[in-house]
């Protein structure tokens, strides 16, 4: 989870109506979608010749951190000291006071530190690489599309968008740059995590009939969260993200409909923008159901899967590190700890340096910010959503 609250200027309103109107009027009643599942520029990107040699002298590619905020502060930089493939090399803040702890901690060069003023600049610099948007979810389509044109590689963080329209206009500028895009889903590099696509998708203990996933917390000071212009939404948008995550690549297959309902809101101060949580359903074609529930006013973190005979489940399933997973047959699992977001992060880097797709493409964070939608329709409305048939054949980490 990020949180980037102090690291960030307002962002630009031209540019975001500009980016609104520019695209596709997307109903998110239809979830349509058009041609999503022919996107993608893998086959017309190429290595760029100097991060090769680069690599082959012994070096790494270069990331560079849009947003030092909490998530950036206490994961990512970190990690990036344990990566073997890239290595933190730049920054972009708006907060000058930030800029020297950052220098000295990381050895850092005035040449390679960034406002979001002259973000641009980071075209010039051969020393980085990989961008890495680590910024409110509403700034997540203007900084993507932004770092796209500097002919660098993206990382964002989930959500990919607040919006359909604006997460394709993220896709679509990678892809005219022939730069990758990967979203920040860190699970997808973590071993019980991996373990539960497997057991799901390959049916081991047979089909599944049932998921419950779960994940909310006690938030506290975090001012961006309960403003919606920025984050788009409450927990839903944040932790929410991880139970739409979980079920489908427990299932392998994307909800056919939603059904969903608000929490009551007992902190009418704290979320007079927001939902305080949400309780919502995922109906499959074969009939089977996911139960979900996110806060940001109670604490559970689940993802557990049953089939006629067996179960299997994660607790805690999406936390950072502590993951324990068990099984009706097998017992334990025994994974040892892996840092998630180091594992993300070089995967990235040897996508970039083999042209290989990544696990986690732009076009699977369209497919979430469409499911998210339909959640929210479905508690707005009260009805049941459906999700299109190009959504349910969007892309999936396959086991």
């Amino acid at each position: 989870m990020k949180d980037d609250s102090n690291d960030f200027q307002a962002p630009d309103n031209s540019r975001r109506i500009f980016m609104r109107n520019l695209l596709y009027g997307v109903s998110t009643t239809a979830f349509g979608i058009q041609g999503l599942a022919a996107m993608g520029s893998e086959n017309s990107f190429k290595p760029s010749a100097k991060a090769v040699r680069k690599v082959q002298r012994g070096g790494k590619l270069g990331v560079a951190l849009v947003g030092l905020g909490k998530y950036s502060e206490g994961q990512l930089a970190p990690a990036l000291t344990e990566t073997k493939l890239c290595e933190l090399k730049g920054i972009v803040t708006g907060s000058p006071d930030k800029i020297s702890k950052w220098q000295e901690k990381y050895d850092l060069p005035d040449a390679n530190v960034y406002s979001y003023d002259n973000f641009e600049d980071i075209a010039n610099n051969d020393d980085i690489d990989i961008i890495y948007i680590v910024l409110p979810n509403s700034m997540h389509a203007e900084y993507t599309i932004r770092a796209a044109k500097t002919g660098k590689h993206v990382i964002c963080e989930k959500p990919m968008a607040t919006n359909l329209a604006d997460a394709k206009a993220m896709l679509e500028a990678c892809e005219k740059a022939k730069v990758k895009l990967s979203i920040g889903y860190r699970l997808h590099f973590e071993p019980h995590n991996r373990e539960v696509m497997k057991l799901g998708q390959q049916e081991v203990y047979g089909p599944i009939e049932k998921l419950n996933a779960e994940f909310g917390m006690k938030l506290g000071e975090s001012p961006w969260r309960y403003d919606k212009k920025l984050s788009g939404g409450g927990p839903l948008q944040d932790v929410g993200v991880y139970c739409i995550q979980g079920v489908i690549y427990t299932k392998g297959k994307v909800p056919v409909s939603v059904t969903a309902k608000y929490h009551p809101v007992t902190d009418k101060e704290r979320f007079k923008e927001v939902e305080e949580g949400m309780t919502w359903q995922m109906q499959f074609a074969d009939g089977s159901v996911a139960e979900c529930r996110t806060s940001y006013n109670q604490g559970f973190n689940l993802l557990r899967a049953e089939t006629p005979n067996e179960w299997f489940q994660l607790s805690p399933a999406f936390s950072y590190g502590g993951i324990k997973g068990e099984t009706s047959k097998e017992g334990e699992m025994k994974y040892e700890r892996v840092n998630q977001q180091a594992l993300q992060m070089d995967d990235f880097a040897d996508c970039i340096l083999n042209n290989k797709r990544t696990r986690v493409p732009g076009e699977m964070g369209i497919r979430d910010v469409a499911v998210i939608a339909a959640i929210y329709e479905a508690a707005d409305t009260g009805q049941k959503v459906a999700i299109s048939e190009e959504i349910q054949n969007a892309f999936i980490d396959r086991q």
